[in-house]
């Protein structure tokens, strides 16, 4: 059995039930709206998000789960796609997971016209249900992802990005929307404030995790859907780049940093680049940083009881770790 399926199998009732529920979520009386939200229906991902809601409420909620459970994943997916089309436009990226995007099937304005659809009914999901703590935690989570995009533009036209602020970037841009999937989960079966806390961290630990995960997909050479440099090509500031920058000497310094700013479409100098990099210790102490972040996660996980839905959590953790896509 896959990694994935084994991790799904305590709570794929449950997901079964969401996928409906969210599907309806989606509806509209607008035909091409409907034909939008089909699309995007048809091509979503593993949908790790509503799987930690699930997880985690039924691990704090004795195996059950409630109507607001299925409505806080619904809100954090909701908002989640919300936000994806909206970077889809901002990026100019014409993909997503191989599929073409809203934006490049549709055009712009329809995009970002269907994002704030998506958005207005998360919010409303919430507000009529009367779910205002639950709104609060995807609320706060959209304002630190906003905040984290718009501090990794400011930074990386400078390339002046140290260690503790690419942490403080990864923590709001990526980090922050798990730690609510988990604190929704929390939140949705009454547990107490603790423990909605120690779970909102875990999600953080986690995210963090899985960002610097992806960061060591720059400098791989399998197929995972990006090209290897692409990180280098758009001018982001990876954690093994800021290591090997920390580390090198200053003439090789300013080679790397003018690679980055005005090299970074010269395939023979990424490819350079990207070997510099890997020589000056940058991947070794990336993934240092992340089975840090995993074993703090795994051991704030030990403080629960131990049970079916908590060990699935820890193959969720390990699986963000060891995936190869």
């Amino acid at each position: 059995m896959k990694v994935v399926e084994r991790i799904k199998e305590p709570i794929y009732e449950e997901m079964e039930l969401f996928e409906k529920k969210f599907t309806k979520s989606m509806s509209s009386k607008v035909a091409l709206l409907n034909r939008i939200t089909h699309f995007i229906v048809n091509r979503k991902g593993k949908q790790m998000r509503p799987m930690f809601v699930f997880l985690v409420a039924k691990m704090l909620g004795k195996g059950k789960v409630n109507e607001r459970a299925y409505r806080g994943a619904s809100v954090i997916e909701l908002i989640h796609t919300a936000t994806l089309v909206h970077d889809d436009v901002v990026d100019d990226s014409n993909q997503r997971r191989g599929f073409f995007s809203i934006n490049a099937l549709w055009k712009n304005k329809i995009a970002v016209l269907v994002g704030d659809y998506l958005l207005s009914k998360g919010l409303l999901l919430s507000i009529e249900n009367e779910d205002f703590d639950l709104l609060k935690i995807i609320s706060v989570a959209v304002r630190e992802m906003s905040q984290g995009e718009l501090m990794q533009i400011e930074k990386a036209r400078k390339l002046d990005i140290t260690e503790e602020i690419y942490y403080e970037i990864i923590r709001q841009k990526t980090a922050t929307l798990l730690a609510a999937c988990c604190a929704m989960g929390a939140q949705s079966v009454s547990a107490s404030g603790d423990e909605v806390t120690k779970m909102h961290h875990f999600g953080e630990l986690l995210g963090m995790a899985f960002q610097i995960k992806d960061d060591l997909f720059d400098y791989s050479e399998q197929r995972i859907g990006k090209p290897t440099g692409i990180d280098i090509k758009e001018q982001k500031m990876t954690l093994p780049l800021i290591h090997a920058l920390n580390v090198m000497e200053r003439s090789e310094k300013n080679w790397l940093i003018r690679t980055v700013k005005n090299h970074n479409k010269d395939k023979n100098r990424v490819r350079d680049a990207i070997q510099r990099i890997k020589a000056a210790g940058g991947l070794e102490f990336a993934e240092t940083r992340m089975e840090d972040y995993r074993s703090k996660a795994i051991d704030l996980l030990q403080e629960f009881p131990k049970n079916q839905y908590r060990d699935a959590l820890e193959l969720m953790v390990n699986f963000v770790i060891e995936r190869d896509i």
